[in-house]
């Protein structure tokens, strides 16, 4: 319901009535809709903070890195599309503590996916490009993936993965 209707356009009552509860019990689970917001943004970054420190202790290419990174948004994007759509499109909704917080650690993943893009320019493996507009391009690429859950789907997950990679590794690929 966030990402159809955006954090501020869903109303708890509205939360209730989708998964078929009166609004007063949902305050029995729930404190508020902020704490639903929290969870999904905090889970889904999570995951990915996960899997960039994962990355950061296995031996490999910063090629090798990129490539798991624009596989595993990919698959993010294909796969939990409400979730990764809602930390994309919703976290400016968080509570001011929150928002802080999830600013800083979004700043750090971006440094971080651009200190493997700058390791792979000084190695020679990728063109000499700007790494934040690199890391920008690749997380905006894998947002547009959206739109594949709104069409026909003429392609399959795994066809849009390897074009995906094929594409964003092509144009970096010295």
């Amino acid at each position: 319901m966030f990402r159809e209707k955006g954090f501020t356009g869903s109303s708890m009552r509205d939360l209730a009535e989708k998964i078929g509860i009166e609004a007063a019990s949902l305050y029995n689970h729930i404190q508020s809709k902020s704490q639903i917001l929290n969870e999904i943004i905090w889970g889904v970054s999570h995951d990915c903070r996960e899997q960039l420190e994962r990355l950061e202790t296995v031996d490999g290419t910063s090629l090798q890195k990129i490539e798991a990174l624009i596989r595993f948004h990919t698959q993010m994007m294909l796969t939990r599309l409400e979730e990764y759509s809602v930390m994309v499109n919703e976290w400016i909704h968080l509570e001011p503590e929150k928002l802080a917080e999830f600013a800083t650690e979004r700043r750090w993943y971006v440094k971080k996916m651009e200190e493997i893009v700058q390791e792979g320019i000084n190695k020679g493996e990728f063109k000499p490009l700007m790494p934040y507009v690199v890391v920008l391009n690749i997380l905006s690429s894998v947002r547009g993936l959206e739109f594949w859950h709104r069409s026909a789907k003429s392609h399959t997950a795994a066809e849009i993965e390897e074009n995906m990679v094929a594409h964003l590794i092509g144009g970096l690929k010295n």
